[in-house]
């Protein structure tokens, strides 16, 4: 695990809780998860500046960035940044062959092509989906971004390439306070409801399927929870439930693969997060079992 000083507000310890959880309560069966590769540098240029990539790989980023970010630099963040990246990657290439594959981290949206910020240093999906465009395996994806939090790094890296199709659905007095334009942005008003929230997502899935994608990523993120300390809005439990069985309906309707990554999540105490993101694995189960 990264370490971060003492009362840092970024929940690292749910990844390993969830990947335990997942483990323990029957969710995923250990063949099923894999180890996440590291990125490697000519990945990750198919997103980023090298200039950027080397600086943060040598801890020589300029501090201004690092404090955009969020985490503090070492050389095990590194590690665990081009993990994200690799993990992202190989969940895009399993998703392209079986249908289905996600990332227990990943959905840092929030990563321009020079810079981070938002606890996001490297946009894992624009790195992901680079290598697919690279190898030549999809002609058109589409990005579909349920995290309470625009995803501006996503959004600008994508804005000027007619084969993706960036939808953004968030809280629309949330970070970050200047939104870099998507294809689709659609911004929620706070305290909205389960019943409301998932009506806008219904209504714009079909513009998706005008766009004729092939293939799809879903950040998943559940800081929409009602328990979340950033979120601001008021979607339930069960309003996250319908919301990935609505996403995973509309993937399989289409025929295409689907890679999903997590987002954000920082309730406290931390457990309403966790049990939103196993939640995300167990629908995902009884679409791809």
């Amino acid at each position: 695990m990264v370490p971060l000083p003492e009362g840092h507000k970024f929940p690292m310890e749910k990844y390993g809780l969830l990947r335990n959880s997942l483990l323990e309560e029957g969710i995923l069966a250990p063949h099923e998860l894999h180890v996440a590769p590291l990125a490697e540098r000519e990945e990750i240029l198919l997103a980023h500046t090298a200039e950027y990539i080397d600086h943060f790989f040598a801890g020589t980023l300029d501090p201004k960035i690092i404090r955009r970010i969020g985490l503090p630099w070492s050389p095990r963040f590194v590690e665990r940044t081009r993990a994200t990246c690799g993990g992202t990657i190989a969940a895009m290439q399993t998703a392209y062959y079986e249908g289905f594959s996600g990332n227990l981290a990943g959905g840092t949206h929030h990563a321009f092509a020079d810079r981070g910020e938002g606890f996001c240093v490297f946009n894992d999906i624009a790195v992901g989906l680079g290598v697919l465009f690279q190898k030549r395996l999809i002609r058109k994806a589409a990005v579909i971004d349920l995290d309470v939090h625009q995803g501006n790094g996503t959004a600008a890296l994508f804005q000027n390439n007619p084969a993706v199709y960036t939808l953004s659905v968030h809280g629309a007095k949330n970070y970050p306070f200047t939104k870099v334009p998507s294809t689709r942005d659609v911004d929620v008003h706070d305290n909205c409801g389960d019943e409301e929230y998932l009506a806008i997502v219904e209504r714009e899935l079909p513009a998706i399927r005008a766009f004729d994608p092939d293939f799809l990523v879903y950040q998943a993120g559940v800081d929409i929870l009602k328990e979340d300390a950033l979120g601001r809005l008021s979607v339930s439990h069960q309003g996250v439930y319908e919301r990935d069985r609505m996403v995973f309906d509309f993937a399989q309707s289409l025929g295409v693969p689907l890679a999903m990554t997590l987002g954000g999540g920082y309730a406290k105490p931390i457990q309403p997060t966790i049990r939103g993101y196993m939640q995300s694995y167990i629908v995902a189960k009884q679409f791809y079992e």
